[in-house]
């Protein structure tokens, strides 16, 4: 890993949060830690979390294991787009797995708004500062995976079709084959899960991905690989009485989701 880049990452995610103190608040961890990681870099697994609350992209944090593939950095994006990549790479982190203590800190401490996302991210917040991972581990079983299936299956092709592995898949595989993105080894769920298709949005939003050569980017992948089905989805989620978190994570999306399909109907 390259230490230089690494530290600058750091300290890029540093202040995004506001300073030292906040950082610490939001990574939970010791006041010693930060000048260890500015040294030594983020170990490997607290990088989504950071980048998830700071917007500052994993391939920065870490590139040893998420190389950039563009060689244009997140400080060529413009405050809005990092802060739709930001909110696309939660709902990422959020909903691969169930979130551990460093990502529920991270997530209790991001800042209620006035307008119906920051309301949602509010309530999101809240959730999370009255939640544990335990409970959280034990909801996310239920809701997604459960004894033989989930109360819900996150998949672009059962919201599609109502079967898993069908031609929503195939399509997503195609477009993920054109921009080079690939499934990590050793990751069994199929490409068209939620995490994995908010992750990829997200670093489309980045810049981790090229263009093809028709032109085709993040607009285009939003409109045929989550705009279809990911609002039933977050809708379930939001209709789900049984965890008070995923519920909101529910909400959230859903805003994510209206702000993104109107940005998308704003002419160029």
């Amino acid at each position: 890993m390259e230490i230089t880049g690494a530290t600058k990452a750091v300290e890029a995610a540093v202040i995004a949060l506001g300073g030292l103190n906040a950082f610490q608040a939001h990574s939970g961890v010791s006041r010693r830690t930060v000048p260890h990681w500015k040294q030594h870099g983020i170990p490997a697994e607290c990088a989504p979390m950071v980048e998830a609350a700071t917007g500052i992209s994993r391939s920065r944090l870490r590139p040893d294991p998420w190389p950039p593939t563009m060689t244009a950095g997140i400080e060529a994006l413009d405050a809005l787009t990092q802060n739709r990549a930001g909110a696309f790479a939660l709902l990422g982190a959020l909903l691969a797995s169930p979130p551990d203590t460093r990502l529920l800190r991270a997530v209790a401490a991001l800042p209620a708004g006035e307008s119906v996302l920051g309301q949602t991210i509010g309530s999101l917040a809240e959730a999370a500062a009255a939640t544990e991972p335990e409970i959280l581990a034990r909801e996310f079983h239920d809701l997604f995976i459960g004894v033989g299936r989930g109360e819900l299956l996150p998949y672009a092709s059962y919201y599609l079709t109502g079967f898993l592995h069908e031609r929503p898949l195939a399509d997503l595989r195609a477009t993920l084959q054109a921009i080079g993105v690939e499934r990590a080894r050793g990751v069994a769920e199929p490409e068209d899960h939620i995490a994995f298709v908010c992750e990829t949005m997200a670093g489309m939003l980045r810049g981790d991905t090229a263009l093809t050569s028709d032109g085709f980017g993040a607009a285009g992948f939003y409109q045929r690989h989550i705009l279809p089905w990911a609002g039933r989805l977050f809708a379930d989620l939001l209709a789900n009485q049984r965890s008070n978190f995923y519920r909101a994570v529910g909400g959230f999306g859903r805003a994510v989701l209206d702000i993104e399909t109107m940005a998308a109907e704003l002419p160029e």
